[in-house]
């Protein structure tokens, strides 16, 4: 164990951010990482060791934390970094873009400051790669079956490296033309830069994983065809289903989704676009919804130049400390600030988020074009307007950004496979993580179809996916086989650490 008194003789310190002024300037991430080593070891050092660790409740992968933070603490990053990847495929982006539910389920945040958990995953991820601990492991023999993976988010990609692990013959399938889904185009630069996915990438093509990118499952590409190919499909499709804004003048000029948005500037990143055609440079921003992807496009926004961006919150504004109804070691519903907000409050000196803010309407000019937002404040419970209180702001852009209501409806993937919906909107699927199927036509099979992700989930945390990936993996390895040695840190049934 560490130090039974490190958490008495040391504070709190996260790793420190690059400064404001530099990180606007640039798309590079936005945290100063791993040349502040002895920082995450003694940091690391605050670990209790405790008898029941919260913190692994509080992670749906079941994170063994204080035993990497043992070793950690003691500098021996190999060691560490087995501990690490026993439970987690891919640490390097969960420590860069999960929350750390785990922070919260520390047993320190009963009366005191956390463990920086987060930061000392993504050190250890980031020196395992560094020192060469992180090579490919190729099966020792095949098993002779075959596995389609649909989609190449988080999900599919644990899903598909625990199956080819194990021995089996994957091939994932992508619409886009490029593998990672929301890692690659969803997550900004500056939050995940690529070259961490295209380096883990390369590590499953050499295991003998099979990629195919631009194959519209369902539609260009017959999905009975495809199935015809594999013993099994896994269903990782995401929860792409956007929520929309029905309001008067949503179809004006100068109003995206903001998938679309972060999209394209990921695009020009890649270097498929010189510049964005959808860009916040000069122009007053609205962006509509106070969640993780408003505050991606508020980051975005202000690298682009925004002349101003303000982010609605349909919310109250949180408190600073618990509440009643949520006890620890749940996840709180407490103010934070993102990167982003600091960012903005760097740049203009205040919160941007408008909190209990609810749009009513657009206001366009000559041409057409979105010039203003008319916004009124809400109650807390019912979210009715209050009396009184419509204002006016400038909108010259305006990003939606109300999340996803589950998998794409009516596509060519459900109607073909008869994947039905659950109550929540979701693919339908039992603990087990096999899809519950409805009427399909013949030749589509029976068995053997595997949901992962937020297509089954609902939209969720990264650190969701890739446990809704290897627990789906371990599920497919039992179907093929009868029997399985993979993980399965979870079932499909399971809920969020929340109140």
């Amino acid at each position: 164990m560490t130090d039974p008194h490190g958490f008495l003789k040391a504070p709190r310190r996260p790793v420190p951010a690059r400064p404001v002024e530099e990180r606007l300037n640039d798309w590079h991430e936005v945290y100063a990482g791993q040349a502040l080593l002895p920082l995450v070891a003694e940091q690391a050092g605050r670990c209790m060791d405790c008898g029941i660790p919260f913190c692994h409740s509080g992670c749906p992968l079941g994170n063994l934390i204080p035993e990497w933070n043992a070793y950690a603490t003691r500098g021996n990053w190999r060691a560490a970094s087995e501990r690490l990847h026993a439970t987690n495929n891919f640490p390097e982006f969960t420590g860069r873009l999960c929350p750390a539910p785990c922070e919260d389920a520390c047993v320190l945040a009963i009366n005191a400051d956390p463990v920086t958990i987060k930061n000392v995953e993504q050190a250890i991820a980031d020196r395992s790669w560094e020192e060469g601990f992180t090579a490919p492991h190729p099966p020792q023999r095949l098993s002779g079956k075959s596995v389609g993976v649909i989609g190449s988010g988080p999900a599919g990609l644990a899903a598909a490296q625990q199956l080819t692990r194990i021995g089996h013959t994957v091939a994932v399938y992508e619409r886009a033309d490029r593998i990672g889904g929301l890692l690659r185009y969803g997550i900004p630069a500056f939050k995940l830069e690529k070259r961490y996915l295209d380096r883990r990438i390369a590590q499953m093509r050499a295991e003998g994983t099979k990629f195919r990118t631009g194959m519209d499952i369902g539609g260009a590409v017959d999905v009975i065809e495809l199935s015809r190919r594999h013993d099994a499909l896994v269903v990782a499709v995401g929860a792409m289903e956007r929520r929309e804004l029905p309001v008067p003048g949503r179809e004006l000029c100068g109003i995206h989704q903001a998938m679309e948005y972060l999209t394209l500037a990921n695009r020009v990143g890649e270097g498929d676009l010189a510049t964005t055609p959808v860009t916040a440079e000069g122009r007053h921003v609205v962006i509509v919804g106070g969640g993780d992807t408003g505050s991606d496009c508020l980051g975005t926004a202000l690298r682009q130049g925004a002349a101003s961006v303000v982010q609605l919150d349909i919310n109250p504004e949180p408190g600073d400390a618990r509440t009643d109804t949520e006890p620890w070691p749940v996840y709180p519903k407490v103010y934070r600030i993102s990167h982003a907000h600091e960012e903005a409050r760097g740049r203009a000196g205040t919160d941007p988020r408008f909190f209990s803010s609810a749009t009513l309407r657009f206001a366009a000019d000559t041409a057409g074009r979105v010039r203003a937002l008319h916004l009124t404040e809400v109650e807390p419970v019912a979210r009715a307007p209050r009396p009184d209180t419509e204002r006016v702001i400038p909108a010259e852009l305006v990003l939606i950004a109300l999340g996803f209501s589950g998998p794409e409806r009516g596509t060519g993937l459900m109607t073909q496979l008869g994947l039905t919906l659950d109550a929540r909107g979701n693919f339908a699927r039992d603990a087990g993580f096999a899809a519950v199927r409805g009427e399909r036509p013949a030749g589509a099979g029976t068995d053997g179809v595997f949901v992962a992700g937020d297509a089954g989930r609902g939209q969720s945390l990264v650190v969701w996916a890739i446990a809704e990936g290897r627990a789906a993996a371990a599920a497919t390895d039992r179907y093929l086989t009868g029997a399985t040695a993979l993980p399965a840190p979870i079932a499909a049934t399971d809920r969020p650490l929340v109140a």
